[in-house]
Parts: structure tokens; sequence; C-alpha cells
């Protein structure tokens, strides 16, 4: 399923939130959002998912403009992990899960066998499965995050849009979900604070600045030294991984000077 992103524009309190955006995220790609602070990323994400209303534009699924589409209809093709994501009501994991089957429900029947399976299937992938009689409340960052995104598989969407979803995770748990999400033949449109976890397992990064996109294309191609000191007012270095040759950065830590541009600020015309 092809997610396109046409002229989206987004404005609140009088500002330009996401400027004229453009975006294609083809079919079983993974495509990885990344800006600094206040970029844009999360709101272009609520337009995705439909918590917010783009000022102009369109959100394109398989070429249907989403604005369209009932809500319960786009929620069985497209699921969402928010960054506001969170549960406060005394729900065990296996009943969080297996709320990700709602879309599909009709009434408030019991889940059918195969709903059952998916949810252990969801619960094994996210090393959750140990959690399932825990109550929500009582779960680390870490945990609950990976209970998220397995209600979110438990959709079964065609198209997830992830909002930071390695926040919280120890580093096993963050390669074990982005290797999963890379072969696992979804749409994916996702934003990454880390570059170096973006470039390694993103088909396309697109580069967002003060609600623009300044760069879009392999990773490779975008994550240049130029880039990530004009965009993130960083110095860095870009190296191969020896193994797969995907661009990472070493960064430089220098003393801070408060004369340099502030982080995301981009020149007139590099838009």
């Amino acid at each position: 399923m092809t997610l396109r992103l046409r002229e989206l524009s987004v404005q609140a309190a009088g500002r330009t939130l996401v400027d004229r955006l453009s975006l294609d995220v083809a079919a079983g790609h993974m495509v990885g959002l990344v800006g600094p602070n206040g970029s844009g990323k999360s709101t272009a994400l609520r337009c995705v998912y439909r918590a917010l209303r783009p000022t102009s534009g369109a959100v394109l699924l398989d070429g249907t403009d989403l604005a369209s589409v009932p809500l319960r209809e786009s929620a069985r093709s497209i699921a969402a992990l928010t960054q506001e994501s969170h549960t406060e009501l005394d729900f065990t994991v296996a009943e969080v899960i297996a709320l990700g089957r709602t879309p599909h429900s009709r009434g408030n029947g019991p889940l059918t066998g195969r709903e059952r399976e998916l949810c252990r299937t969801a619960m094994d992938r996210l090393d959750v499965a140990h959690l399932a009689d825990r109550s929500v409340l009582t779960l680390s960052g870490g945990e609950r995050q990976r209970v998220l995104v397995a209600r979110a598989l438990v959709q079964e969407p065609r198209v997830l849009v992830l909002d930071e979803p390695t926040n919280h995770l120890d580093v096993r748990h963050q390669v074990r979900l982005l290797s999963f999400l890379r072969g696992a033949e979804l749409t994916v449109l996702t934003a990454l604070h880390d570059l170096n976890l973006a470039a390694a397992v993103c088909d396309r990064i697109a580069v967002l600045s003060h609600g623009c996109l300044v760069a879009s294309g392999a990773p490779a191609e975008v994550l240049t030294p130029e880039l990530v000191r004009e965009v993130f007012g960083v110095d860095a270095t870009v190296v191969r991984h020896p193994r797969t040759g995907t661009p990472q950065l070493l960064y430089d830590f220098v003393p801070f000077d408060t004369s340099s541009p502030s982080p995301g600020a981009v020149q007139e015309g590099t838009r």
C-alpha cells in the first residue's frame, strides 16, 4: 500500500508548522523523518494517522484521499504509535494488545481463535509474552513501548506510522524492533532522532527543518557532513559501516559556541 503526502501544510496560532510537504512512501518501504526538535515531524505524522486535519494538501493512501475515508475504515489500514501513547486504566498487557482488534470488531464480542493467535504472535515478536497478565501501570517505559507496538501489529495494518518508536528501549530491543520492521513488508513512515538508526534501517530519509522538506533520498545521499551541520548545527564525520556499507555519523564534541547558528537554521533557497 502506497502512502503519499501531497503539498501538506499545517498552520496553528499564526505559525506554519508544516509547509507544503510532499513525500512518497512506496509500498513495503520504510521512510524515516528526521530533523531538529520542532521541525514538524510529529505534526506531519499526526495528519497521516488522522489525529490532526491539515490546513491544506492531502494524505493519499493508494491514491485515495484519506479525508474521504471513514475513520474506522482507515484504522483498518493504518496503525500508529505516537509519542503521547499511554494507558492510564488498569488493563493487563494482554487486554491492551487485544484493543488493536477494535477497528475490525463488531460490538463487544470475544476475540476469535485467529485473533487470539495474532495477539500471541505479536507478544512473542515484541518480547512481552511474559508480561501478559501484568497491569500496564506497573511496566517500565520500555516495556510499555513494546506493548504498544504489539497492539499496533495486532491491528493488522498495511501502513505503520511510528513517532520515535525506539524511545525508552534498550539497545537490544531497539535493534530487534527496527530489524523486524525492516523485514515486515509493511509500508512504514517513522520519525527518528537517532540518525545512525535511521541510516541503518530506512530505505529513504526525509529531512525536515522549520516545517519544510530540505532533503530526501537514500541515506548515503542525504546524510552528508554539510547537511548535518546546516540542519542540526553539529559537525560530524560520515563513515561506512564495515559490514553493511550504510553511512554512520561520528559527532565532533566541542565546547559550545554561543555565536554559532541555532540548530535547524536553513538558509533561504535551500528549501
